[in-house]
């Protein structure tokens, strides 16, 4: 798996031994170095302030890093809603991971912190793959979204390219990616057009879908003005997977910065916790009994009465 589309369509992938209640390890953890956000997305819960602030302790970082390994993860994401580059210890949390033997570390950026020297800081550490979350087509309409100055999204740009060279500089092996929300019409050309400008410094480009954002999209939209959300997370938009059962309940572990266990890779109200893993084992919090009965309502295919109802049906009144 070089690319990362082929490391998402396998984190995506059901495969028979995870149709279950009771499954093994994910492949895949998110776990959050912080919540803490610098933007404002009108989809995102930082805007509705729904989200508790606040940062991961590096102690507990590296516990429950080496319970997850032992436990079999083999892929490792050092963020998960929050911006990690908001995070002082970011690089050191790349580092710890690699040295204790995860194969692949990767993190997801909005770009505007990542600067010349976090960025060599992280390739330094070993980090294996650096994604940029680029969803704005001008700097204007990027404001209005993310309630940053329109300034900021000239920098984004910047520090893609620049990371590039300091890759190509360095030799890191550090791999630059980017995926861009696929929208339709005017908005669709316009983002095609900026995609065509930064593709020449990533090693790959991927569209997605507009996703639902565990039900948050809603402000998003309307922001917008675009394209109505597509319900659950579908994974790729070139190889979208069913709302039911949802893989990120059964292929991807998510953990929040004060360690519980999320079913959900949108969770921005601490709705979906299955577990508290100040408490608890990593694979216990994996196979509690919420987990279980959660993932027997999505192989059921009904979760009404669930936290993912909203997600999964939208809104009922």
């Amino acid at each position: 798996m070089n690319t990362i589309s082929a490391r998402i369509d396998n984190v995506t992938e059901m495969p028979k031994e995870y149709r279950n209640t009771i499954i093994p390890a994910p492949h895949s953890v998110k776990i959050e170095l912080t919540s803490k956000c610098n933007f404002s997305c009108g989809f995102c819960s930082h805007r509705r302030n729904l989200k508790k602030y606040g940062d991961m302790d590096f102690e507990f970082y590296k516990k429950i890093c080496k319970d997850m390994r032992d436990s079999g993860v083999e892929e490792l994401g050092v963020f998960y809603i929050g911006e990690s580059f908001m995070v002082p210890w970011l690089a050191d949390a790349i580092r710890y991971a690699k040295e204790i033997g995860f194969p692949y570390v990767f993190c997801t950026t909005n770009g505007s912190l990542a600067n010349e020297k976090k960025t060599k800081d992280v390739m330094e550490a070993g980090l294996d793959s650096l994604k940029f979350s680029f969803n704005n087509s001008d700097p204007f309409q990027f404001s209005k979204v993310a309630g940053m100055a329109p300034s900021v999204f000239n920098l984004i740009k910047d520090n893609i390219k620049n990371a590039y060279r300091i890759r190509e500089e360095g030799g890191y092996k550090t791999k630059l990616y980017a995926s861009s929300i696929r929208y339709t019409g005017d908005q669709h050309r316009q983002m095609q057009a900026l995609v065509n400008e930064v593709t020449p410094f990533l090693d790959e480009h991927y569209w997605l879908p507009l996703l639902s954002f565990g039900d948050q999209a809603i402000e998003g939209e309307e922001i917008l003005g675009m394209d109505k959300a597509v319900r659950g997370n579908p994974g790729r938009l070139d190889n979208m997977r069913p709302p039911m059962p949802c893989w990120a309940i059964f292929k991807e572990g998510h953990i929040t910065h004060d360690g519980f266990l999320s079913a959900c890779c949108f969770d921005s109200s601490n709705s979906w916790i299955m577990a508290d893993l100040n408490k608890v084992s990593f694979m216990e919090g994996w196979n509690s009994e919420a987990f279980q009965k959660l993932r027997e309502a999505h192989l059921k295919e009904d979760v009404h009465g669930t936290a993912c109802e909203g997600c999964i049906y939208g809104h009922t009144n």
